[in-house]
């Protein structure tokens, strides 16, 4: 069957506008590149802030296609592609800022190392729902943090997008897992393994509940703010407290007085660079290793969304009323 010259997807135009759902030209995979038609694209808050012009470390040109996060299958290979053939199910963090098209579109021609086999037992919707957020904790867990059996780790927002990964990650490698979050948060945490801790409680009286005093061996902050000084203060001597949000001005020295190291995550980088793009190909399919174990599941939203009523979606995230990721199927 003759594939078509053009293509339906969503191209923002203005910042805070609607997308326009617009007929443009069929993308053609280059060398190192496979042309993937897209069956869903995952809906991130990252997503909303590049739409408001408001991320300023994630500049999209416009016009542009916006999604960063995709599954599908492979419809053509470019040169040199060898790890994947057509019909394949692949999944990845793929585009969306820096002038890369992204997922609300038909079709995608995307950087081959940022692709993994999407899990067997992962509908479409559920595999969209995880490459930014998966990327972002295994970084933090396993590149910044060295996460080890048996350690204690926190992490802060236990609940939300990075932070449901990032529970079941540590807890697949062994580790002691604890996670914060509202009162109304707890039953999710607790059914990914984790130990609640109330977000509204000091954090010396949870240092002390759970840790002797002694303080946690990591503690992952994906909250940012006043979350993030809090962070300083939970973590152990010699202990690594990581940061996804590391906005504002924060004093260190409760980190120095620990002899505890700090770093942060920048998911983003290889898309805008083109640095350590195969890196996450490898982190990819560590995500589909630990979901075919049956060791990770995404949490997704039931609720669905087409290229027409994506701005439904980005409202649900901006009014912090998502219950899980949001999925758009295109």
């Amino acid at each position: 069957m003759t594939r078509p010259s053009t293509m339906r997807a969503g191209v923002l135009e203005a910042h805070n506008a609607p997308l326009r759902i617009s007929q443009i030209s069929m993308p053609e995979p280059g060398a190192g590149e496979v042309l993937v038609r897209v069956r869903a694209s995952g809906v991130n808050p990252l997503d909303t802030k590049i739409h408001a012009g408001a991320a300023a470390h994630a500049r999209h040109p416009l016009p542009a296609i916006p999604g960063i996060d995709l599954a599908g299958v492979v419809e053509q290979t470019g040169r040199g592609v060898t790890r994947f053939k057509p019909g394949d199910e692949v999944y990845g963090m793929t585009g969306g800022v820096g002038g890369v098209q992204g997922s609300l579109a038909e079709f995608a021609a995307v950087d081959a190392d940022l692709l993994a086999l999407k899990p067997a037992n992962l509908s479409m919707r559920e595999a969209a729902a995880l490459p930014l957020i998966f990327i972002t904790a295994w970084e933090g867990l396993i590149d910044r943090a060295a996460l080890k059996a048996g350690q204690k780790v926190l992490i802060q927002g236990g609940a939300g997008g990075v932070g449901h990964v990032a529970i079941q990650i540590a807890r697949a490698l062994g580790a002691d897992v604890f996670a914060t979050g509202s009162a109304s948060q707890r039953a999710t945490i607790e059914g990914f393994g984790a130990v609640f801790i109330d977000r509204d409680t000091a954090v010396e009286t949870y240092v002390a509940e759970h840790t002797g005093g002694r303080g946690f061996d990591i503690v992952y902050d994906t909250v940012g703010g006043k979350v993030l000084d809090a962070s300083f203060a939970a973590v152990r001597r010699f202990g690594h407290v990581v940061s996804a949000l590391g906005w504002g001005t924060h004093a260190l020295a409760p980190l120095s007085f620990r002899a505890a190291t700090y770093s942060g995550v920048f998911t983003l980088l290889p898309l805008l660079t083109g640095e350590g793009r195969a890196h996450h190909g490898e982190i990819m399919r560590e995500a589909t290793r630990l979901i075919e174990a049956g060791k990770l599941v995404p949490l997704v939203d039931t609720r669905r969304f087409m290229l027409e009523t994506v701005g439904d979606a980005y409202a649900l995230i901006r009014d912090r009323a998502a219950k899980g990721k949001l999925i758009v199927d295109v």
